[in-house]
């Protein structure tokens, strides 16, 4: 067994072909869909200082104990992003761009928690964020497109749940009824939700805690405390995402982990998973955001999908599988391997997937290759071929054998067999 100081750290892992290409296809299917709708890609850095993180609230556990902070050798407190709409909107205050601004984002972000399937501590997202307009058919925008995303990847056992927090002073109002609902049960709770409920009560309502769960489940509504305005909000997103076709479940105790959401808040949960775990991904609005990072008062809306527990889906739902190979071309030369560099150039050149053996390797030994790498076909160079000009092609997958076509015709033949 490897030196523990040469594996990878607790918490993360390496991702090897072919789920390294896997994930690079769902970064892919995900952008083609939200470009499709105007979005562009925004890369923010991985660290920024940590006051921009302090937004997503004092008394959230991503804040209190999940965030890698540091001083950098220049004194400044630095902490690795643990999610990126803040960053996002950091970048957006940063640079003030036309509004509405829509802009996509992939990559990990660092939080230091228990670490268990599906839940690291490097975690990749993708997401989208919506800055400037506050119409309610944006927020259904952005939960068709991440609806549209799921389909397109072949998962059918996703569920959506939906709530709204409210603005400001709802949410106040709802905060002090929870203070009161479970401080009249405080011996009730466990340790762990009693400290969270001095702080946030909206928190308590997180606790995945056998002990909590009556209390919880007895919980006031949010949307039994929504202003008019809200309530209309929240009417006018489910009748959009109604027009769409979209099914959703609403979740009156949906809050979410982050203290930035106000009004429409929802969350997408793998049926395929245990309840306690079963979050694939969510968002919601965060219309305060902007104004605290300094800049004008500017709603927005957005999401994050969690790439891990996604893949997980796929695979309990049996879709969007890996690749199962690396190349199309496979060349075998066994005349000094001259002729393997430049087949090997022509076809890259051409768009096609080509490998070779290295080492002079035996024939027997470079057909071992070529069946390991998944080509579909091999292009095979020995003396005779060599001499007149001439290539032999097999089909590696098939009943088609092999057949010698002359030197000149490798690209186009390759190409009209590979369509």
């Amino acid at each position: 067994m490897a030196d523990p100081i040469f594996r990878a750290p607790k918490g993360t892992h390496d991702i090897l072909w072919p789920e390294s290409a896997r994930r690079r296809a769902l970064t892919a299917v995900f952008a083609d869909i939200v470009e499709g709708a105007g979005y562009t890609e925004v890369v923010p850095p991985m660290f920024e200082h940590v006051e921009v993180f302090h937004r997503l609230g004092d008394a959230t556990d991503v804040v209190r104990k999940e965030m890698y902070d540091f001083l950098d050798k220049g004194g400044r407190h630095i902490a690795l992003r643990p999610e990126q709409t803040a960053s996002i909107v950091r970048a957006f205050s940063e640079h003030r761009p036309t509004v509405p601004w829509k802009a996509w984002y992939e990559g990990p972000n660092f939080r230091y928690e228990r670490a268990q399937k599906g839940r690291f501590r490097q975690f990749d997202q993708v997401g989208v964020e919506a800055l400037g307009p506050e119409d309610a058919h944006l927020d259904a925008e952005v939960i068709a497109l991440a609806w549209l995303f799921y389909e397109r990847l072949g998962l059918r056992r996703v569920t959506l749940m939906l709530n709204s927090l409210g603005g400001p002073l709802d949410r106040a109002r709802y905060v002090e009824a929870l203070r009161g609902h479970f401080s009249s049960d405080l011996d009730a709770l466990s340790a762990d939700s009693r400290t969270t409920l001095a702080v946030n009560p909206l928190r308590v309502l997180d606790s995945r805690r056998p002990e909590d769960a009556d209390l919880v489940a007895a919980a006031p509504s949010m949307l039994d405390h929504l202003s008019d305005d809200a309530a209309a909000h929240f009417e006018r997103v489910q009748a959009a995402l109604d027009s769409l076709g979209i099914p959703y479940m609403i979740a009156p105790r949906l809050v979410r982990g982050l203290d930035y959401y106000v009004r429409t808040t929802f969350e997408f949960v793998a049926e395929a998973f245990d309840a306690a775990q079963n979050a694939i991904g969510g968002g919601g609005r965060y219309d305060g955001l902007a104004e605290e990072m300094g800049a004008p008062a500017t709603p927005g809306v957005g999401f994050a999908l969690g790439v891990d527990r996604t893949l997980m889906a796929c695979d309990a739902e049996g879709v969007f599988d890996a690749p199962t190979t690396t190349v199309d071309v496979f060349v075998v030369d066994t005349t000094g391997g001259d002729q393997a560099l430049s087949l090997t150039d022509e076809l890259r050149r051409a768009g096609l997937r080509a490998d070779r053996a290295w080492d002079a390797r035996s024939m027997k030994a470079q057909m071992r290759a070529a069946d390991r790498s998944g080509a579909a076909l091999a292009v095979i160079v020995g003396e005779a071929e060599l001499e007149s000009g001439m290539v032999a092609l097999r089909d590696m997958r098939g009943d088609a054998g092999q057949e010698t076509i002359h030197r000149s015709s490798v690209i186009d033949t390759l190409l009209a067999r590979l369509q």
